[in-house]
């Protein structure tokens, strides 16, 4: 006959012998792989985060833009009887001279207006603006209702960085945001320059500069670049 408490001796050792085996399983399996403890809700796949892409380069500001070399500011022997100080505007040939005296003028690549709506004559600077707000006239409007009727002065304002008012007339000298039509007809009658060479320009003149603009017919004295 058997003693009973041997006997429950030996079913404690299986029971413990059972348990570590079980343990040691289960520390297997969690060394393997985290254990679910809810299987019935479900992980949502991880998503890799989206690659950063460069953003567009702009070149309004005129980054970008290489002129040809006959449009880039630079003095050039000039011979007229015009006072230094006086801008002259070849609109045939798109420059701008600014008469420095002793023959010599600075010669500025400009965007003129474009057929039908060029003109010539005389005016004075009668107002400098930097970064003008920009007002369409009227007569613009008209041809183009769409435009804003008022837009503030910036880096993407028509009228650039700097501005110079011709008279009591609707037109300008001013910059531009696209330096591209420097050498081109493309305006209403606007005389412009990239914002780098108006604002050159409008450090060199005054209110009350002297402006001649020259007939699209009449062609001026191109001048010779000083070496």
């Amino acid at each position: 006959m058997l003693n009973p408490f041997k006997l429950n001796t030996r079913r404690a050792a299986v029971a413990l012998g059972a348990l570590a085996v079980g343990v040691v399983a289960f520390s297997a399996a969690a060394t393997a792989a985290p254990l679910q403890l809810f299987p019935f809700f479900m992980t949502p796949p991880v998503q890799a985060a989206p690659q950063p892409q460069a953003l567009p380069q702009d070149d309004e500001d005129g980054v970008g833009v290489e002129l040809p070399a006959r449009l880039k500011r630079q003095v050039v022997h000039y011979a007229t009887r015009e006072a230094p100080g006086t801008i002259i505007i070849d609109t045939p040939n798109t420059y701008l001279y600014l008469v420095m005296g002793n023959g010599q003028a600075m010669r500025y690549g400009i965007g003129v207006g474009r057929d039908g709506f060029t003109w010539s004559g005389t005016q004075s600077i009668t107002k400098k603006a930097e970064w003008p707000d920009w007002t369409p006239p009227p007569e613009m409007i008209a041809r183009q209702p769409y435009l804003p009727r008022q837009m503030a002065g910036g880096p993407g304002n028509p009228l650039g960085a700097r501005a110079m008012y011709l008279g009591g007339t609707i037109y300008r000298i001013h910059g531009t945001n696209a330096p591209g039509t420097i050498g081109t007809r493309v305006s209403s009658g606007c005389i412009r320059l990239t914002n780098e060479d108006v604002a050159d320009l409008y450090s060199r003149v005054n209110v009350g500069t002297k402006v001649i603009v020259l007939p699209q017919e009449r062609r001026a004295d191109l001048g010779n670049v000083v070496r």
